[in-house]
């Protein structure tokens, strides 16, 4: 109930639009399609390494390396790991964010996180390349 000496405002706008871009952060779009595209691109990309991994198993080096040798196995095999890592990435960020409370200590371990995902990545993408040439 409105007092008489208080004026009223009615802003014309829809629930949505009001609470559109006004979480925490003012933003989290972006991060939110992150996650969910680099889902969708494991999907395939990881049906598509069991099936390489059956079809190789018991396969020597030389054989590994002419498999990924080929242009699509070894472009595939780079999509999966810069989609994977990604998607590790994103995953554990909001695990940080929403349980550690403390300012430095989620800096910190994001820090560490972020840096140590991005060494294994970088180390899986020159293991795939030193054997597709």
């Amino acid at each position: 109930m409105s007092n008489e000496n208080t004026p009223s405002v009615h802003i014309m706008r829809s629930q949505l639009g009001r609470a559109r871009g006004l979480g925490a952060a003012k933003s989290g779009q972006h991060h939110w399609w992150s996650q969910r595209v680099t889902a969708m691109a494991l999907l395939p990309l990881s049906l598509y390494f069991v099936l390489s991994v059956l079809m190789l198993a018991g396969a020597d080096r030389a054989q590994m390396a002419a498999y990924i040798g080929e242009p699509w196995n070894t472009v595939l095999f780079l999509c999966l790991i810069a989609a994977l890592f990604s998607h590790l990435s994103l995953g554990l960020q909001v695990v940080v964010e929403d349980y550690v409370r403390n300012d430095a200590k989620r800096i910190i371990t994001l820090l560490v996180l972020k840096g140590g995902i991005a060494v294994l990545a970088l180390a899986c993408a020159v293991s795939v390349l030193k054997l597709a040439f």
